[in-house]
């Protein structure tokens, strides 16, 4: 079996908002992101996984914020994008497991919602989708509230 990993991470800034956008879910929050798309850091930190352990670049390339197109575009298009390139290599997803870095909005209670969309997106199992998340311990931008992170590795497979 040939194997490949890869590592991503994302990161927006807090703005004005009610939710954050996590994995393909509305979470409710008291501020929202700054960014060209819909914002969502778990699925952008997985896609750049999933293309990086392809060599394919990252997603800027595939989706550059400066294309009209993607301006607050639905994030789990990306993964969707990045599922037909898994086919079109030859490769399947084996895992993922993402970690969310921010002190608030409180991950946990949104996890099995984001890991069954992921999972549905990509066309594995549920159990192949790990969704965790940590806090700075009030120390960095994320610790003071300032923005949220996440960072993602995955394991590709071609048989």
């Amino acid at each position: 079996m040939n194997c490949r990993i890869g590592s991503g991470f994302d990161v927006h800034a807090f703005g004005p908002g009610d939710h954050v956008m996590l994995g393909g879910v509305h979470v409710p929050h008291d501020r929202g992101v700054i960014a060209h798309s819909d914002g969502d850091v778990v699925l952008h930190a997985l896609c750049d996984a999933m293309l990086g352990a392809m060599a394919l670049g990252d997603i800027g390339k595939h989706f550059p914020p400066s294309d009209p197109r993607w301006k607050d575009a639905d994030s789990r298009v990306f993964v969707r994008h990045c599922k037909a390139l898994l086919a079109e290599h030859g490769w399947t997803l084996g895992n993922a497991d993402i970690t969310v870095i921010c002190e608030r909005p409180r991950i946990g209670p949104h996890a099995g919602a984001m890991r069954g969309l992921i999972a549905a997106d990509l066309g594995v199992a549920v159990d192949a989708i790990s969704i965790k998340a940590t806090t700075t311990e009030t120390l960095g931008f994320t610790g003071r509230g300032e923005g949220i992170a996440a960072q993602a590795v995955c394991l590709l497979v071609r048989e």
